[in-house]
């Protein structure tokens, strides 16, 4: 940050970009404390629309990944939490197309860089495609949509110098103590996993399962590698991106060509609807688990990756991962992190594809589409011919079906903005993690922490300190003592 930037005077007010004053740029508008967002939240979806137009032609996260297809066989029955016809028996296979990414860097990024990995898959099942779009960590920095760009704008580049800045992601996580349990993961061993293969996957969110009784289940998505986890000290990581920034992409092609067909087992955590209402912890704050002793991981089935792309740009590129893509029997929830995200990617996909981005091969559902969408840049099929174009219609156009109605889903509140004031709840589980870890893995972790810190301003280390002792005194300690302070 340029030094001159530290200016005491009143800060100028916030507006929007047709210059009305922004009243809360912290909390969405939501039915409710957990309840879903509001469409009228117009500086929210103002500030999503506008971050995903800041940068072309690129992605702009996970801008570099690497892909693969692949199939899913149901090895557990579940179907009496969900009627997805993709879990309906028991050695059942459906195709897939998967792709692995870093989150801040460019293409030409490193692989081997210190760096949550994105975890995406586009399942083309026979009611349409489920792309379920997670990380390798089954939490995230932020809980409210409202401060995804500007968290975001703190992993890219500074504008005076076109270099990325510690400064301002330290300053960042420093004054939103809810990102300490993803802060911790990120500077765990596993933030530079040894390849694609060797690293867990996660839905991260709270989903939904309906099943064929109209009930509904919260769910958690967890995919454990059968490779085993591996990781890259910082060192080894250093070294691998000075000889070979495409390590982790080189990999998994090889891996696959070879025939060494890489797996994850997929297991899922259930809640039944009505006892997130008690549950300790807001089960829709992305920022927090469920720990597996109050939901244990119940088995689903096995992910193979098993056949190379064909080209990269056409297969890779231009995969559009959209968490917006459902079927029934998996629904959404409020998770206001997922809310947003349901509208934020297919906009952007919208705009780095263009409008008919669900045409492309790679994206193109194997279930029939029929609807009334026309028209639009690089409409490159049919476009349905001479079909009626509106509807309702007195000639056999498609129409809605009642039976797939998801049931209601209760909520309760006033529309308003609401604080979610920190509270020792998210110091809780990073401090719980840091005890998990054996004494090796706590000293590398303290020692990554020291490294970034010392190059950051001493207000900002001893902001992040005061966080680190609410989590674990010891922890904040060593990384004190490391810091001199």
């Amino acid at each position: 940050m340029k030094k001159n930037d530290k200016s005491e005077g009143k800060p100028k007010t916030l507006t929007t970009q047709g210059g009305a004053p922004v009243p809360d740029n912290q909390n969405s508008l939501s039915a409710g404390e957990r309840g879903p967002l509001l469409m009228q939240d117009v500086h929210l979806f103002e500030k999503m629309a506008h971050f995903n137009r800041e940068r072309i032609p690129e992605r702009v996260v996970h801008a570099k990944g690497a892909g693969a297809y692949g199939t899913f066989t149901v090895t557990n029955d579940i179907t009496k939490y969900s009627k997805a016809k993709i879990f309906s028996e028991i050695g059942k296979k459906t195709e897939l197309i998967a792709r692995f990414s870093t989150v801040a860097g460019e293409r030409g990024s490193a692989d081997t860089v210190r760096d949550v990995r994105g975890f995406a898959i586009k399942f083309y099942t026979e009611e349409g495609n489920w792309d379920l779009v997670g990380n390798n960590t089954p939490v995230f920095f932020i809980r409210d949509p409202l401060k995804f760009s500007d968290f975001i704008h703190t992993q890219k580049r500074e504008p005076h110098t076109n270099l990325r800045s510690q400064i301002m992601w330290w300053d960042f996580w420093s004054l939103v103590p809810e990102s300490l349990h993803q802060v911790t993961i990120l500077f765990s061993d596993r933030g530079i996993p040894r390849g694609i293969p060797h690293m867990n996957g996660y839905g991260s969110h709270t989903y939904s399962f309906i099943n064929a009784k109209d009930e509904r289940f919260w769910v958690k998505f967890h995919f454990k590698t059968m490779q085993g986890i591996k990781n890259f000290t910082q060192q080894e990581a250093d070294e691998i991106a000075g000889k070979d920034p495409d390590w982790t992409t080189r990999d998994l092609y090889e891996r696959i060509e070879k025939g060494n067909f890489p797996k994850w087992e997929l297991s899922v955590q259930i809640m039944p609807e009505l006892e997130a209402e008690s549950y300790r912890w807001n089960p829709f704050d992305l920022t927090k688990v469920w720990p597996h002793k109050d939901y244990p991981l119940i088995k689903v089935g096995i992910m193979e990756l098993n056949r190379n792309v064909s080209n990269y740009f056409a297969e890779v590129e231009q995969v559009a991962m959209d968490p917006s893509n459902k079927v029934p029997g998996i629904s959404y929830s409020p998770d206001k992190m997922l809310q947003a995200r349901t509208f934020s990617y297919a906009d952007a996909h919208r705009y780095r594809l263009g409008v008919n981005y669900q045409s492309l091969p790679v994206n193109k559902p194997k279930a029939m589409v029929s609807n009334y969408h026309r028209d639009g840049h690089m409409r490159f099929d049919g476009n349905y011919g001479d079909s009626v174009i509106y509807e309702p219609n007195s000639f056999s156009g498609p129409q809605q079906n009642t039976s797939f109605k998801e049931p209601p889903l209760k909520i309760s509140g006033n529309a308003d903005a609401y604080n979610q004031p920190t509270t020792d709840d998210d110091f809780i589980q990073p401090g719980n993690l840091y005890r998990l870890m054996p004494p090796d893995e706590q000293d590398r972790l303290v020692q990554n922490f020291v490294n970034s810190l010392k190059t950051v301003p001493k207000f900002i280390q001893e902001r992040m300190l005061k966080h680190f002792h609410k989590a674990d005194s010891t922890w904040g300690d060593r990384v004190a003592k490391g810091l001199g302070i």
